[in-house]
């Protein structure tokens, strides 16, 4: 297994030059069936990114780019009257597809962020009542600017717990800026990367990720570290069942992409950051400070013993 994921991550390395770390977290929550969000200024890649993964995963991708006029209906559809059936005839929106590209999410309406909760949780759309099942897999990649662009806004918890890992693309360093811009004043990156599987495959390597094998040492560790964050005097919301739940699936996932069939405590400890930075809140106090997030969970992660098995 651990062959194909390392062709997978190559294929899409590519195109993403000088973040390898983000490529396979990134490719660690698909195959945990969860969303991602990006954050970062614009032109660093964000879009690239979900489109590489969509070529080289050989899923169907559609794309929506957010706005402050786009409605529920233009994410999910909307039924018509047939005057000749008599019957409401439903019309499939961006959503009915196996990877949803969502640029710039919160430049867009609460009421039409809100219209992807269902999909991303339940993966299924209700319109007038009826119910439709999204095709598997289901991956949304949403892309934001940081709050303070134009016409931004901050995406509700609700929403944000809803993706399994929030990650930043930041700049290219000096080696990888030379070579974008050698490669790419006059092609389109893309066309550089071939299809490695299709949506059969990714759900079979799904499907076998659930597989991997967790110790109770594990979720005794997964435990102790989400209820720190709940105790934590700098936070004031901390993870929830939720959260809990996808950092046991991403740790499955990078057990599965090391080559393991079960998961040890640095499958954790790699991928704690990434799973709960976006889902817990500081308190006015620690904002006032240069405490992040990202420090709490630091400082939990120091803190919070390691389970007595093999590292």
């Amino acid at each position: 297994m651990q062959e194909k994921t390392t062709a997978i991550l190559n294929e899409v390395k590519k195109v993403i030059e000088g973040k390898d770390e983000v490529v396979e977290k990134i490719f660690m929550a698909v195959l945990a069936q969860g969303h991602v969000l990006l954050e970062d200024v614009p032109g660093v890649g964000k879009t690239t990114m979900a489109l590489a993964f969509a070529k080289v995963l050989g899923l169907e991708c559609k794309r929506i780019t957010f706005t402050v006029d786009t409605m529920p209906s233009d994410v999910t559809g909307f039924s018509v009257y047939e005057k000749e059936s008599g019957a409401l005839s439903y019309h499939p929106g961006p959503v009915m597809t196996n990877l949803l590209l969502g640029d710039e999410i919160n430049r867009t309406s609460s009421r039409t962020q809100a219209a992807l909760l269902e999909a991303m949780e339940e993966k299924q759309v209700t319109i007038d009542g009826m119910t439709y099942p999204l095709p598997e897999p289901f991956v949304v990649i949403a892309t934001e600017n940081p709050v303070g662009s134009a016409g931004t806004q901050y995406l509700p918890e609700s929403q944000l717990d809803r993706f399994m890992i929030k990650e930043h693309m930041g700049y290219p360093d000096f080696e990888s800026q030379i070579r974008i811009l050698k490669e790419r004043h006059s092609s389109n990156p893309l066309d550089k990367i071939a299809c490695m599987t299709d949506a059969a495959g990714l759900t079979a390597m799904q499907k076998e990720c659930e597989q991997i094998e967790v110790a109770d040492a594990i979720y005794e560790y997964v435990t102790r570290l989400v209820e720190a964050t709940r105790t934590m005097e700098a936070i004031t919301l901390g993870i929830s069942p939720r959260g809990a739940l996808a950092l046991c699936r991403m740790s499955k996932a990078h057990a599965y992409v090391s080559g393991r069939d079960y998961v040890i405590p640095k499958d954790v400890f790699e991928v704690f950051p990434d799973v709960c930075a976006h889902r817990i809140r500081l308190s006015a106090k620690a904002k006032m400070t240069e405490v992040t997030a990202e420090s709490c969970l630091k400082e939990i992660l120091a803190q919070t013993e390691l389970p007595k098995i093999m590292q």
